[in-house]
């Protein structure tokens, strides 16, 4: 009973509410005590300090030299000067006339036929954002079909335009990158462009690019006349791009409320301005990861929101979190090999896949439970049975059955899934993530393991290349022959070239073994 009574207290103290955006944030199943709390004080007032500066445009992405100013896109006001005031306004002006004039028939391709589809070209939050977006948005019939190409599977590419060939001439191509030389996207596009052209069909009039202004991708829309250029600013980085025109034109497409989207995320920025650490959410949601996982990311986070619609938010919290976070330097240079890794589906699924784990499993987790309030408008499908009923008593018992364990859990609950709350939802993870990052000392907004790792890729392509020419002589050759030519000091990735260019390939006769690489002897065959 004491036990019981002391909980209810907790919950109580902790439990944080704002009655504009009908959010609850509940924080009471992570282990701490109110003491605790009172030691971060001291922190947060470094933390608060920090994200000013970041808010007034400091220079905090150190490795690419930039500002990030993704909040300044949902409240332009706060900018720290006129022009991208002005910028930011005009780009959303812009994407809100140009889905309008879309969906209305004004603009139209060159056959007079108006547009039915999307094929989104873009990787990464260029990808992520918007398929949250759409998941989570659009109601059936509403707005265009989109489909997405978020990775360069051949597979993947063939089977979207196999879905498409009927509508190719009247499908919208948009391709993301704010360099515009990001290989993916880049890739994908020239060959998705190829298959347009050898239909005999204009890929100009039915392109648009969202990318920098005189990047790569700027300059050939520019000079290709493709239908639309919008603004993707050098100051907002990918896994905070939801807000900008990667985020906008998909709900403009849908017709959504993009001023309702931008409102949410700029009241959640608004509240999470307060130097309160309890009347603050991204305060209280980042403490609570702090303490989780003692401040050193012991922790995963498992996301589960009851709602299919938001099923895609794990994956979008996997890039927003883990690559803000991962890191193995401190500010300081230290080595601290920080971070928090996540994954999730949906409820209930997830009691039925491996909520076993979590209850009995290695205690090395803290859920993230996202509740819906909302009944659908067809209440007469459910008279007999009311699922919404059942689904609340499956959070609640799972919530239960993990906390009995001392499994620890965070729950938000939103009265309802529609622009305005999305975009606070978004807000406030964006906005934890900043604050935690700034609690153990680290830089939230570089990400030298991404850029290790695309130097590395930019490597095997050098040697792919490389390999081709090699092989292009005709001459039989072993795996350690070709590998001293191509002047590597490893074989085994020359061997996944190899593997990867000739199995199953009739332009190569192949001889040896493919389970002992020393044996295998690569020619091609030159065809007259």
């Amino acid at each position: 009973m004491n036990n019981d009574f002391n909980s209810w207290e907790k919950y109580c103290k902790y439990l944080w509410f704002d009655k504009r955006l009908s959010i609850w944030l509940d924080i009471s199943k992570i282990n701490f005590t109110n003491d605790q709390i009172l030691t971060l004080e001291e922190k947060f007032i470094k933390v608060f300090s920090s994200i000013k500066e970041l808010e007034a445009g400091a220079i905090s992405n150190i490795d690419e030299k930039r500002q990030v100013g993704h909040y300044w896109l949902r409240n332009p006001s706060v900018a720290p000067n006129n022009l991208i005031k002005e910028e930011i306004n005009n780009d959303i002006i812009n994407i809100s006339e140009f889905g309008a004039n879309i969906l209305n028939g004004k603009i139209r391709n060159n056959n007079n036929h108006i547009y039915t589809d999307v094929l989104w070209i873009g990787i990464g939050g260029s990808g992520l954002g918007p398929l949250l977006i759409t998941e989570a948005l659009q109601r059936n019939t509403v707005g265009l079909n989109f489909s997405y190409i978020d990775n360069i599977d051949p597979f993947l590419i063939s089977e979207k335009l196999d879905e498409l060939s009927n509508k190719l001439s009247t499908t919208l191509f948009v391709v993301v990158s704010k360099s515009g030389g990001t290989p993916e996207p880049k890739i994908a596009m020239n060959i998705i462009k190829k298959h347009v052209e050898n239909n005999n069909l204009e890929w100009n009039s039915n392109a648009i690019a969202i990318t920098m202004k005189d990047s790569q991708l700027f300059k050939k829309a520019k000079s290709e006349n493709w239908l639309k250029i919008f603004n993707l600013p050098d100051w907002v980085g990918g896994r905070t791009s939801i807000t900008s025109s990667v985020g906008l034109l998909p709900l403009a497409l849908i017709n959504q409320d993009i001023s309702e989207f931008i409102n949410g995320a700029a009241i959640m920025d608004e509240i999470t301005r307060i130097s309160n650490i309890k009347e603050n959410p991204a305060a209280l949601l980042s403490s609570a990861w702090f303490f989780s996982g003692s401040g050193l990311g012991k922790r995963d986070m498992v996301v589960l929101p009851y709602r299919d619609r938001l099923q895609v938010f794990s994956k979008y919290l996997q890039q927003l979190v883990m690559e803000s976070l991962g890191k193995k330097f401190n500010r300081k240079g230290e080595i601290v090999h920080q971070g928090i890794s996540v994954f999730g589906n949906k409820g209930s699924t997830d009691q039925h896949a491996y909520v076993q784990q979590l209850r009995d499993g290695i205690d090395n987790f803290f859920c993230i439970f996202i509740e819906l309030l909302d009944s659908p408008d067809t209440k007469n499908y459910f008279e007999s049975e009311n699922p919404k009923e059942f689904l609340s008593g499956f959070l609640q018992g799972t919530r239960s059955a993990l906390s009995n364990e001392n499994r620890q859990s965070i729950t938000i609950t939103l009265d309802k899934l529609n622009c305005l709350t999305l975009g606070a939802l978004i807000a406030l993870f964006e906005r934890a993530v900043s604050f935690y990052a700034e609690l153990i000392d680290i830089n939230a907004y570089d990400q030298p393991g991404v850029e290790a790792g695309k130097k590395a890729a930019a490597e095997i392509i050098e040697y792919q290349q490389k390999v081709t020419k090699i092989l292009n002589t005709g001459d039989e050759l072993s795996i350690s022959e070709i590998t001293s030519l191509v002047s590597s000091s490893s074989f085994e990735p020359i061997f996944f070239i190899i593997r990867q260019m000739c199995y199953a390939n009739d332009d190569f006769l192949i001889k040896g073994d493919w389970s002992n690489p020393n044996t295998i002897l690569i020619k091609k065959i030159v065809k007259v």
